[in-house]
C-alpha cells in the first residue's frame, strides 16, 4: 500500500500487472469492487530519530518506501532516498519521493534517465563519499535487497528489508511465508514485513518463491487465452471486465 487518504476512505494501492491476480486487478474500472480487504496485517515499521536514513525502493518497492521515508523525515531525519528502475518508462512516483526527501537519486539500469547503474552503485557511492549513514531501509526485488544487505554489512549500518515470500492466510497459521532470520523460522505476515537484513536467508527466501513458477505460468496462460478467445481489448487479452 503506498498511501491512505483517510477522509475520503481511500486506499492508494500500486502493483504490476505481471501474474493472473494483478492482471486481473488490472480489468477493475470506477465502481468495480473486490469481495475482500484485510489489514493492516504484520508488525509496524520502527520510525524514530536516526539522524540520516538512506531509504532504497526498487521498481514497484517505491511505492512501499514512499510511507516509511514520510515517516522518518516527520520523525526529524535526514532522509536520501535512492529509487531504481530498469529504464526511464518504468520510473513511478518520483516526485512523491522528492517530496519526503532531503536529496532524492533516481538510477535506471540502461541510463535512461539520470544515473546509469544499480541502486547499490548508488548507495556505495554516498558511503565511499564519506556520508554517515545511519539506517537503511531497502524495499525492493529480493535480490536487490540482498545486495543491499551485502553492502552495508561491513559498514555496520542497520539494514531494514520488507519481505515478499509467497503468502495465504495471512494469519501465520499455514506457514507458507515463513523465512529464515538469524536462524530462527519467523513469518513474514505476522512478524514482519521488515526484518534485519543482515540476518535473512535471502537464498532460501528466493527459492521458496520458485516454488510454484509453473503453476503460476499455467495459470495465466489459461487466462489470457480464455480472454483472447472472447476477443478482449482486440485480442491482447488483459482488460476485459
Amino acid at each position: 500500500m503506498a498511501d491512505t487518504i483517510p477522509d475520503r476512505g481511500i486506499l492508494v494501492i500500486v502493483f504490476q500487472e505481471v501474474g493472473k491476480s494483478t492482471k486481473l486487478l488490472g480489468t477493475l474500472h470506477e465502481g468495480d469492487t473486490i469481495m475482500d480487504l484485510i489489514g493492516p496485517l504484520g508488525q509496524p515499521s520502527h520510525i524514530e530519530k536516526f539522524g540520516t536514513v538512506v531509504c532504497v525502493g526498487g521498481g514497484v518497492g517505491t511505492p512501499e518506501i514512499y510511507p516509511v521515508a514520510r515517516a522518518l523525515k516527520q520523525a526529524g531525519n535526514r532522509v536520501i532516498s535512492i529509487i531504481g528502475f530498469r529504464n526511464k518508462d518504468l520510473i513511478l512516483m518520483a516526485d512523491e519521493m522528492k517530496s519526503v526527501s532531503d536529496e532524492l537519486i533516481i538510477a535506471t539500469d540502461d541510463g535512461s534517465n539520470g544515473n546509469k547503474g544499480f541502486v547499490t552503485d548508488m548507495l556505495k557511492s554516498i558511503i565511499d563519499h564519506g556520508e554517515k549513514v545511519d539506517h537503511v531501509f531497502a524495499v525492493g526485488p529480493v535480490i536487490m535487497m540482498k545486495m543491499v544487505s551485502k553492502l552495508t554489512e561491513p559498514y555496520k549500518v542497520p539494514t531494514v528489508v520488507s519481505l515478499n515470500p509467497i503468502m495465504l492466510d495471512a494469519t501465520g497459521m499455514c506457514g507458507v511465508c515463513r523465512v529464515d532470520v538469524g536462524g530462527v523460522t519467523k513469518f513474514a505476515c505476522v512478524d514482519g514485513p521488515e526484518f534485519d537484513g543482515h540476518k535473512v536467508d535471502f537464498d532460501m527466501l528466493m527459492a521458496r518463491l520458485r516454488t510454484y513458477l509453473p503453476e503460476e505460468k499455467q495459470s495465466l496462460e489459461e487466462f489470457e487465452a480464455e480472454h483472447k478467445s472472447r476477443g478482449c481489448c482486440g485480442g491482447k487479452g488483459n482488460c476485459c471486465g
